[in-house]
C-alpha cells in the first residue's frame, strides 16, 4: 500500500471464504461426472476446481457433446442440495466489525448469479454487501483479474485502497495479476511456494483471517 493510503475496502471470494459449500461442490462434481469418468476422488476434483463450472467439467470430459447433460446433473444436484451450505463461524460477525470500520465491502466469485444471490439472501449476507460480482457477469473468469477490477469500479476504491481474501490459487493469481493485496485461506492443503509467495498473508482456517482482518482494521 502506498504510504497515506488506508484499506477502504474488503472484496471477499464467496465459496471457501465466506461459505462452507465445498462439500456440497464435490459431490455435486461427483454426482454430475459419474457417468462418464466413474466414480472421482475429492482430492481429483478438488485440484481442477476454480472458475466457472463447465470449465471444471470440460477438464474432465474430452466429448464436447456430453457437457451439457453433465451440467444439468450439476446444477440439478445443486438445486436440491443448497441446504448443506453454511456460512463459517464468524463470518456475519467479521462483515459487521468491516462495516463498523467504516470498509466498503465486495464480493467476487465463480459460482453463477441466480445461486449467489440465494445463498446470500438464505444467510442474511446480501445487505451487508456494496458489490457484488459473479462468474457469469464478465467473460473473463479467475485467475484473469477483471471481476476483481469490476468490484474495485463498484466500490469506487483503487487497487492500493484494498484487500481481497480467497482460499484458491487462482485467487492468489488474479490479486496479484491486479496489484490487490490479496489473503490466502490454505484449508490444510499444500500451496505450491511459488503462489504463496504472491499472498499477501498466508493462513489455515476462515476463524484465523477474520482475526487477521479484525486485527488489521479495528473498528473506530
Amino acid at each position: 500500500m502506498k504510504p497515506g493510503r488506508r484499506t477502504r475496502a474488503v472484496v471477499f471470494d464467496l465459496d471457501g471464504t465466506l461459505v462452507d459449500s465445498m462439500p456440497l461442490v464435490l459431490r455435486a462434481f461427483a454426482h454430475a461426472l459419474l457417468p462418464y469418468c466413474g466414480a472421482l476422488t475429492e482430492e481429483q476434483i478438488t485440484e481442477r476446481l476454480g472458475g466457472p463450472p463447465d470449465r471444471t467439467l470440460r477438464s474432465f470430459i474430452a466429448d464436447e457433446a456430453k457437457l451439457p447433460e453433465a451440467m444439468e446433473r450439476l446444477v440439478d444436484y445443486d438445486a436440491h442440495h443448497r441446504e448443506l451450505i453454511r456460512p463459517f463461524d464468524g463470518a456475519h460477525g467479521l462483515l459487521d466489525h468491516l462495516r463498523g470500520a467504516r470498509q466498503s465491502l465486495g464480493l467476487w466469485t465463480g459460482r453463477e448469479r441466480e445461486s449467489t444471490l440465494w445463498i446470500l439472501q438464505q444467510h442474511g449476507m446480501g445487505t451487508k454487501l456494496d458489490s457484488c460480482v459473479c462468474g457469469d457477469d464478465l467473460p473473463t473468469h479467475k485467475p484473469h483479474p477483471g471481476g476483481l477490477e469490476e468490484a474495485l469500479r463498484q466500490l469506487r476504491v483503487d487497487r492500493d485502497e484494498a484487500l481481497f481474501v480467497g482460499d484458491a490459487d487462482v485467487d492468489i493469481l488474479a490479486g496479484a495479476a491486479h496489484g490487490v493485496r490479496t489473503l490466502l485461506i490454505c484449508h490444510d492443503r499444500e500451496v505450491d511456494a511459488a503462489i504463496r509467495a504472491k499472498a499477501w498473508r498466508s493462513v489455515n482456517t476462515p476463524a484465523e483471517a477474520y482475526a487477521l482482518l479484525r486485527a488489521e482494521l479495528p473498528g473506530a
